[in-house]
């Protein structure tokens, strides 16, 4: 079988370095430019959905794509730290001891524009040793399940496109509660587990 991890939420705390970054920058330390009408930046709670404009408030859409994919990518995927302190041993060590020889893990990560290089600095800051990463965008989205058997993923919109012959495992976030899966667990350290009955 084909396995593969995504990165949000699964390995990377990406919600919460969003949270920290836009605080910093929008909200602690934010210096309007002359002639700037005044906004009032805040951050809307519980997070509830992964669409994080509805959360995370901007003047207008362009901003927020700004702040996303632009401006601050580095501070939100390079340097967001990984989902606890054993993330990636625990990956690790479902690929030597916790799989078959015959299965294949490959690591997945929803990013566009500079996320991309950013999530790489990310990848390597970890040791990250897998022999595949792919990068997925909402047009390409559907065809990561026709690449994998199983997904562990914590993205609503991935788990929604499942087909009936694949398999999910949902991590369990604030934002993903109503999404359908066929395995849901807190964190990866549920894997082998859920492995088993696969």
């Amino acid at each position: 079988m084909k396995f593969a991890f995504d990165t949000d939420e699964v390995l990377r705390d990406t919600i919460g370095k969003v949270k920290a970054v836009y605080e910093k920058f929008f909200i602690e330390d934010y210096v309007y430019e002359e002639g700037e009408d005044e906004f009032e930046y805040k951050i809307i709670e519980p997070i509830t959905s992964n669409k994080l404009d509805e959360h995370f408030l901007f003047p207008d859409e362009n901003q927020f794509i700004n702040f996303m994919y632009f401006d601050f990518p580095m501070n939100i995927c390079g340097h967001a730290p990984s989902v606890s302190a054993n993330t990636f041993n625990v990956l690790s060590d479902i690929q030597k001891n916790g799989i078959k020889k015959k299965d294949k893990i490959s690591v997945i990560c929803s990013a566009v524009a500079k996320q991309r290089p950013a999530s790489l600095f990310f990848f390597s800051k970890y040791g990250l040793d897998v022999n595949e990463i792919i990068f997925y965008n909402k047009k390409t989205l559907k065809n990561m399940w026709t690449r994998y058997d199983v997904i562990v993923t914590a993205n609503p919109e991935l788990l929604s496109l499942k087909p009936k012959n694949k398999k999910s495992i949902k991590i369990n976030t604030t934002y993903n509660t109503h999404s359908p899966s066929d395995y849901s667990i807190d964190s990866i350290e549920g894997f082998t587990s859920v492995y088993k009955s696969l």
